[in-house]
């Protein structure tokens, strides 16, 4: 599996200055479909985390191994491991606002963007640790590539080749960057033209030079919040249609109600699905 090496090689230099012993275990080989960039992102990120989580001296170790027409690739740490409260939310978008002594302290985003690239590849990431200080086990299941099927580097699976926000230009603003991350994540994975603000006030620098279709922005920040965004918006850019999706993490029928009285097109509560963000600007585009 050429991605599995060109991942190892691009994390060694880290585990070498730690001191840490990285081992593998390849009992077969396996070919999967998918997008090889991406693929290697997901081995990547673990083994980064795995690594970074540690101490000097410990050791990382990555299994390779097929079970039931799935390549089955195992990331072992001896490291900080993972709480028994926390595990059960590992990959759940936004984890990281609740660092604690407990978790596996920022690791939320980065986690939750492995898990859609892995569902997006059709397969599986768990996750597993015995509790603080024990070590953590980060399991991913992909399908392997069917014999008849003859695909080339640069093909990808049907998942990875749909891009239903294609030629899409879509401003996104959320004052909090792991947040704002992923959001350009969901929207470039699925094809969109994205740009980025980290505030309001930044959006309408950004709407002087960008014109979007579509506006997905937070609601509660700082300078100039979701609400006063879009009315700002619609003085200033009369000209443009622009729809609007408003975001928040507090949500309650009388916020949803005001947002969109007041203008937005649609009104979702973090964390929100991928997929149903996606279906979401799909119709209001082509509505």
């Amino acid at each position: 599996m050429l991605v599995m090496h060109a991942a190892l090689s691009l994390v060694s230099p880290m585990a070498d200055a730690r001191q840490i012993q990285l081992e593998t275990k390849f009992t077969e080989m396996a070919e999967v479909s998918g997008d090889i960039k991406r693929l290697q992102q997901i081995l990547v990120n673990l083994l980064t985390n795995a690594i970074k989580f540690t101490p000097e001296g410990g050791r990382v170790t990555v299994t390779l191994e097929l079970f039931e027409k799935q390549a089955k690739i195992a990331v072992r740490d001896t490291g900080q491991g993972i709480s028994p409260e926390f595990l059960p939310n590992i990959f759940e978008q936004f984890q990281q606002a609740q660092k604690s002594s407990s978790s596996k302290g920022g690791l939320g985003l980065g986690l939750a963007i492995v898990k859609n690239l892995v569902e997006l590849h059709n397969g599986t990431i768990t996750a597993e640790s015995l509790g603080l200080s024990k070590g953590a086990t980060f399991t991913v299941c992909l399908p392997l590539l069917e014999s008849e099927v003859v695909t080339t580097p640069e093909e990808t699976s049907i998942a990875i080749d749909a891009s239903p926000l294609a030629g899409i230009r879509i401003l996104a603003v959320d004052d909090e960057p792991d947040s704002l991350q992923l959001l350009q994540f969901i929207l470039e994975n699925a094809g969109a033209e994205v740009q980025t603000a980290a505030s309001g006030l930044a959006a309408l620098e950004i709407l002087a030079q960008f014109n979007p279709a579509l506006l997905v922005s937070d609601i509660a920040m700082p300078d100039l919040n979701g609400h006063e965004l879009l009315q700002q918006i619609r003085m200033k850019y009369r000209d443009r249609q622009i729809l609007e999706i408003a975001l928040t993490a507090y949500a309650s029928s009388s916020d949803r109600d005001y947002a969109l009285r007041i203008g937005f097109d649609k009104y979702f509560s973090k964390p929100i699905e991928p997929a149903v963000l996606v279906r979401a600007i799909v119709s209001l585009v082509r509505g």
